[in-house]
């Protein structure tokens, strides 16, 4: 009899996954999680299947398969699609192929970091620093070119920075901005010193732990790129002056993701009267 549990029909563990196949670490066996991870693992192996495929192979009832089906299609982890009718046409509708998309795969793990930072170090070694340097440049006007007329709209440089600030959360930095009185410390996590922040003296002429003075500060809670900049802080330097580029001012970067901060946090002088904290898309501020 089957089960809608974890474990076969003899009551052992689900089948073991073929030699060379992938694996990933799933919640305990017997918890819907862990299931699902079952699921995921056989449709990224063997798929597209169908559910009752699925369930053969895992020992466990098409109705419990069925039900981790629908959560990752609701997730949008997996798809469907007709399977396609080979000879005579039967009867009734096609049956529906299972499988996992790119949102899906990434449950097991991708190694693009190590293969960044893999590939800058074959640059560096074989065409030098001023390589590293001129694609960390390519790399940040190609995220925020697009966007240059639109910031540029903007008059006070406090209020470019907001619309800049809407720009990296629309490309997946969790930007915010928020004004500050002079001498006011923020970096948006643990305080780091000049010499220790990725960025240097960069746009800025000198980096601190504290503001040099009113102005407004952006804060991007998440790098995509953190792992990577932390062995290459060119990447980091190069988006500073392009942010100073972009905003018509000197900027300084005060902390950064990948030296261990909570944000990477760039102050932009003021002074900007009435301007008060603002969030794009109503999120909260840094």
């Amino acid at each position: 009899m089957k089960n809608d549990g974890n474990q076969d029909q003899q009551g052992g563990t689900a089948p073991p996954a073929p030699p060379g196949s992938v694996t990933a670490p799933v919640p305990p066996p017997g918890s819907d999680g862990g299931t699902r991870g079952e699921v995921a693992r056989v449709l990224l192996e063997q798929g597209p299947m169908t559910a009752a495929a699925v369930a053969e192979q895992l020992g466990i009832s098409p109705a419990a398969v069925r039900r981790h089906l629908d959560a990752l299609l609701a997730d949008r982890e997996a798809e469907t699609r007709e399977a396609s009718r080979r000879g005579r046409r039967g009867r009734g509708r096609p049956a529906k192929l299972f499988l996992l998309t790119e949102q899906g795969r990434a449950r097991f793990g991708h190694a693009y970091d190590d293969l960044a930072v893999s590939a800058i170090r074959f640059l560096a070694e074989h065409a030098g620093e001023e390589a590293v340097r001129a694609f960390a440049e390519r790399r940040v006007a190609a995220l925020v070119d697009p966007y240059w007329e639109q910031i540029s709209q903007e008059a006070a440089p406090a209020d470019k920075a907001e619309a800049l600030a809407t720009v990296l959360t629309r490309e997946g930095y969790a930007a915010s901005t928020r004004q500050v009185d002079a001498g006011g410390p923020d970096t948006g996590g643990s305080t780091a010193s000049g010499s220790d922040l990725p960025g240097g003296t960069g746009a800025s002429g000198t980096t601190s732990g504290t503001t040099s003075g009113t102005g407004a500060q952006l804060c991007q809670h998440h790098c995509p790129v953190a792992h990577v900049a932390a062995e290459f802080p060119q990447l980091c330097e190069a988006e500073t002056e392009a942010f100073a580029q972009l905003l018509g001012t000197h900027v300084q970067r005060l902390a950064t993701i990948a030296r261990g901060d909570a944000a990477c946090t760039t102050h932009v002088p003021g002074p900007a009267p009435g301007h008060e904290a603002r969030t794009p898309n109503g999120g909260t501020t840094a």
